[in-house]
């Protein structure tokens, strides 16, 4: 295990200038190179308590834009068309991309990253309610309705 100081929230993990014990791997690979933490060394501590006001300003900053995106995502309703063969079973699935784009359509850019399917990809028409994962304390639910492409003549 090392120590590493956390320059960001990170979920699961700790806040902002905790010092916490990661495995090495989990801070040379990722923690590290995506600017979330450094090795928790005398300088960097020093470096970290110089700069304290200057990362909470941002963390800050990253919460309120994501809850201003929060409010403009909390009444959405997608609608997302897909080829549908017998009994509302879908040819293929729709996903985390294909939710994504859906809701980025309406005005709100979404990125895949931020769409939680814990059930995994819709197989099937209907309504569900997917999280928007926007902030490490920010979810907001949205609804995606799923229809047939067209309706066919029996």
């Amino acid at each position: 295990m090392m120590d590493v100081i956390l320059l960001d929230k990170v979920e699961n993990l700790g806040n902002l200038g905790d010092k916490v014990s990661v495995r090495p791997g989990y801070a040379r690979n990722f923690l590290i190179p995506s600017g979330k933490a450094k090795y928790a060394t005398e300088a960097n501590l020093a470096e970290f308590e110089t700069r304290r006001a200057e990362l909470e300003k941002a963390a800050a900053d990253a919460l309120a834009q994501a809850q201003a995106r929060q409010e403009k995502l909390a009444e959405l309703e997608v609608v997302i068309e897909a080829n549908v063969g017998s009994e509302g079973k879908l040819f293929g699935s729709v996903g985390t991309a294909e939710i994504a784009e859906a809701i980025s359509a309406t005005g709100n850019p979404v990125e895949k990253r931020e769409v939680r399917l814990p059930e995994g990809a819709l197989r099937h028409t209907g309504e569900y309610e997917i999280e928007i994962h926007l902030h490490s304390d920010v979810d907001v639910p949205v609804k995606i309705v799923v229809v047939p492409e067209e309706e066919t003549e029996h």
